[in-house]
């Protein structure tokens, strides 16, 4: 026969017969806590400011997010080429064969100065992306203070915080909201430490006064790398839960402007 069992989140059919209950109970509150988990970080389409209507998207603001996902992307690009491709001797191996296969002998002091040459080349267009990314924090943050007031992020995360506070009605999605515009706060500030130390590296690296500072700046800039690419996994498995489940068209919103 099928057995149904009531739980807070909804209701479930499992496996028939009586065999089956024990294996069912030891796993499924462990499915079900991730479920939750998981569930907390889907963005919504819920205007905060405006519960009744969808939120909207500037035009300006589709471009940062667009435009910001391609630097990020080129950017983290450049890392994975000069980490994974051009680094030790599977590069040093691989441009020898290379310079062999096209009858030339080269030293092995000759051909590490070829990949030396080809890191620094991948370097520069880091250095390029660090840039843009750095011009398009600068642009979100002026935005900030041009967005509608029904879209302005600062205002959306002061809004969510009095709400939780105060607990205004205990069944809407206060919480859920305020834990993703939360993460997307510390995407923003990890996005400044990124740019203010990547500028830092980019202007000052090679003056030797400031030798032992840049270290620890580099060691930073390189740190903030591992967070960053743990929300953006983040993100985009929240967007793909919200695209399933609450909130179909988050995508294209983003896209065409929503509303």
């Amino acid at each position: 026969m099928l057995m149904v069992r009531q739980n807070n989140f909804t209701n479930f059919i499992f496996d028939r017969g009586k065999k089956n209950r024990h294996r069912y109970y030891k796993i499924y509150p462990i499915f079900s806590h991730k479920i939750v988990a998981m569930s907390i970080i889907e963005p919504s389409k819920q205007n905060i400011t405006k519960p009744q209507t969808t939120k909207k998207y500037t035009s300006a603001l589709r471009l940062w997010h667009w435009g910001n996902f391609i630097i990020i992307s080129g950017s983290l690009l450049t890392v994975a080429i000069n980490s994974y491709i051009l680094k030790g001797q599977t590069a040093l191996k691989i441009v020898n064969d290379q310079l062999t296969k096209s009858g030339l002998n080269a030293s092995n002091d000759q051909v590490r100065s070829v990949v030396v040459g080809l890191r620094d080349r991948v370097w520069d267009f880091h250095v390029y992306f660090g840039y843009c990314l750095a011009s398009f924090l600068l642009f979100r943050i002026i935005l900030e203070f041009f967005q509608p007031g029904d879209q302005k992020f600062f205002r959306h995360l002061t809004v969510l915080f009095r709400r939780y506070r105060v607990k205004e009605n205990p069944a809407d999605n206060t919480r859920h909201d305020l834990v993703v515009k939360s993460l997307y706060a510390l995407f923003y500030v990890l996005l400044l430490i990124m740019a203010c130390t990547g500028l830092s590296l980019a202007f000052y690296q090679d003056d030797p006064s400031l030798k032992s500072l840049m270290h620890t700046v580099k060691d930073v800039h390189n740190f903030c790398m591992y967070p960053i690419l743990i929300f953006i996994c983040v993100h985009l498995a929240g967007v793909f839960l919200a695209e399933r489940q609450r909130s179909k068209g988050i995508v294209s919103d983003m896209i065409n402007g929503g509303g």
